[in-house]
């Protein structure tokens, strides 16, 4: 979960270490996100590190330590049990791990042991985030997996956008299906397919000889066209009702595809219901009066009726699916009865 924190700030001269009356002292565990620029800790954070009266990290090579030496913070390599961590808080001493990517588990598993042995006087234990993610920083870790599955997977590797399409349909396909029925988990799954089809397309894109782009490309110009596209809300324009706003969309989109028919962009490759749907809706949108061309067959009858549902603003696709659905489960209750 991603919580808003407060803003980083620069360390401060360091004020008198924290007496501890009990004279067990006080280990400080201080993790970092990695996800956020090195040097930008919260105050707590720097508070602790200047007050302490030795730093410890494990890591000599943690991307942490070049800014704390910086900021004037001796920090020592070194990795203790968690008997040495405990022996070196004796006379009320305040000792600050800078914890590794992975947490330190063997550090705070012995330190959970000592405390349950009863044998043991403890210092006090604190946990202490010094930098938080914010949102959307997991998509970095997204960047990173497939970055590095792109170079090593021989599957992955050798992938195409044209090899790759197939599977942006099929997964679009599967996040309709775990919308329409509702259930939360498998739209979560869904939705994290459906943005590893863009994360992959896009880190191919990135090898092409002539016209390469990355994701960051790619997340760009779709935070240029939102904000272009929404000037009731990052401009001055005004809108009090969805058809309003749907107004601004259709107009702005107009400015910047300048095109020169209402059905330019319309992929003819989707599904016969989506297309005309898709069709009926441009005519309408446009104000045109185009009559349904004549005809005779299955296909201008269905014509007739997705350009129906479009006026009625019902989904063609969708109403044919849930009817669809209703017919398998006729299909396997007639089964089940034959079966008896």
């Amino acid at each position: 979960m991603n919580t808003t924190r407060p803003e980083p700030t620069t360390p401060e001269p360091p004020t008198t270490p924290r007496a501890d009356a009990t004279g067990t002292g006080r280990i400080v565990l201080l993790t970092t996100s990695h996800r956020v620029a090195p040097g930008l800790l919260s105050w707590p954070a720097w508070q602790a590190l200047r007050t302490a009266d030795r730093v410890l990290c494990s890591d000599g090579a943690h991307p942490q330590l070049p800014y704390l030496r910086e900021a004037g913070t001796a920090v020592d390599e070194a990795a203790p049990t968690a008997q040495e961590l405990v022996d070196a808080c004796a006379g009320g001493r305040t000792v600050v791990v800078v914890a590794t990517g992975e947490g330190e588990p063997a550090l705070t598993d012995g330190l959970a042991r000592l405390a349950g042995s009863g044998r043991v006087a403890m210092p006090e234990l604190e946990l202490l985030p010094a930098s938080y993610d914010l949102p959307g920083a997991r998509l970095l870790d997204l960047v990173q997996v497939m970055d590095r599955i792109r170079a090593e997977c021989v599957w992955s590797s050798q992938k195409t956008h044209e090899g790759l399409a197939k599977y942006a349909i099929e997964e679009a396909y599967e996040l309709v299906e775990a919308i329409e029925q509702g259930d939360r988990d498998e739209l979560r799954e869904e939705l994290g397919d459906v943005l590893l089809q863009v994360v992959f397309h896009a880190r191919i894109a990135e090898e092409d000889p002539e016209a390469p782009f990355s994701i960051d490309d790619v997340a760009g110009g779709i935070v240029t066209k939102l904000i272009h596209r929404h000037p009731h809300v990052f401009g001055d324009e005004t809108a009090s009702t969805p058809e309003e706003v749907k107004e601004h969309w259709l107009r702005t989109k107009a400015i910047e595809k300048r095109r020169e028919s209402v059905t330019d962009g319309v992929p003819l490759g989707q599904p016969g219901l989506a297309l005309a749907a898709k069709l009926a809706s441009r005519v309408h949108n446009a104000g045109l009066d185009v009559p349904l061309p004549a005809g005779e067959g299955i296909g201008y009858e269905l014509l007739a009726l997705a350009a129906r549902a479009e006026a009625e603003g019902v989904d063609p696709e969708a109403a044919l699916r849930v009817a669809a659905r209703a017919y398998r489960d006729a299909i396997r209750e007639t089964e089940g009865e034959e079966k008896r």
